[in-house]
């Protein structure tokens, strides 16, 4: 009776660790693709591409880049979404389709606080500030006085309705009582020419397509609005110490996954892709952009990805932004 008890309760204890092998197999044991909801050539298709090659090397399989644009980047981001969580599909996504979406879309077809998991913050850009030389002033302090003391003069350019290059306007706006007209363009550089050829008076913009012409004395940039000042432009006053101390305007990228992806798969691809990001020669390419890498842990991006919808739900919806 001993012995056959014994055995039972052997077979049982097997039976209860199998869910736990299973999810233990060996992983991966083919490529693994990341979606880019843009298309080649944005900011999350370089960078994604900066630290691809190093993790495969590491993982020992390939790394698939996949371009899916749409809809401001909502298309890939809900393909991802609803991709089976299996360890083989990952997304890089930016602030519009994880947070902005999520306020202004009451019809958006997937939830990224349910529907996806954080794997890594990986690369922050700050916006830089830049006026016209024809509007004569020299920083935050003029650039505001200006709007508020002639409102409906001056326009802003911006890289779309609500973009961060947009919001980062109108977050000066609310906060200082001011108020200029928006004219939207398709691209940072199209909205810096705008600038140069005088049909617009300021923009805030990603600095890869204003400092080269702020550097040429061609416009004048005055702030970025990160939290403290950019390693890349160090020259320039965050917009806190311009006197905006509650401005924190950055474009970010994010490494995502199916929810329910396992998480000892999670941790790894976390793993390896923060150590890619702080290679050194990895971080010297993203300067070249202006860019810099992060490399958090999942538990950081969930939560700053609240700290981000709690920032910008009331400029989205003080604007009165919606998906139509």
């Amino acid at each position: 009776m001993n012995l056959r008890r014994t055995l039972l309760l052997a077979g049982l204890c097997c039976a209860a660790a199998l869910p736990a092998a299973a999810q233990q197999a060996p992983w991966p044991t083919k490529p693994i693709r990341i979606v880019v909801p843009y298309g080649p050539g944005s900011s999350p298709d370089v960078l994604v591409r900066l630290f691809s090659d190093k993790v495969a090397k590491s993982l020992g399989q390939p790394v698939v880049v996949e371009n899916k644009p749409g809809a401001g980047g909502n298309t890939g981001t809900d393909y991802v979404a609803k991709a089976a969580p299996d360890g083989y599909t990952f997304l890089v996504s930016t602030n519009g389709p994880l947070v902005y979406s999520t306020v202004f879309n009451p019809k958006l077809p997937y939830d990224p606080f349910k529907d996806l998991a954080p794997v890594t913050l990986a690369g922050v850009q700050p916006n830089v500030c830049a006026v016209s030389n024809d509007l004569k002033v020299g920083d935050v302090k003029g650039w505001v006085a200006a709007m508020q003391k002639d409102p409906g003069k001056y326009n802003y350019s911006s890289t779309g309705v609500g973009s961060m290059s947009h919001l980062s306007v109108e977050i000066v706006k609310l906060r200082s009582n001011a108020y200029a007209v928006h004219l939207p363009y398709a691209s940072s550089p199209l909205a810096v020419l705008a600038i140069l050829q005088g049909d617009v008076h300021f923009a805030c913009v990603p600095p890869v397509a204003v400092m080269p012409q702020a550097k040429a004395g061609k416009l004048k940039a005055i702030a970025v609005t990160s939290a403290r000042r950019s390693k890349l432009a160090p020259e320039l006053p965050t917009m806190a110490e311009s006197g905006f101390p509650d401005i924190q305007a950055l474009a970010w990228m994010a490494i995502m996954a199916p929810a329910g992806t396992p998480q000892p798969i999670i941790q790894r691809m976390n793993k390896e892709i923060v150590a890619a990001l702080n290679e050194p020669d990895t971080q010297q390419k993203l300067a070249t952009a202006y860019m810099e890498s992060v490399g958090s842990t999942p538990e950081e991006l969930a939560s700053w990805m609240r700290e981000e919808r709690d920032r910008w739900a009331p400029v989205i919806r003080h604007v009165g932004l919606t998906a139509n």
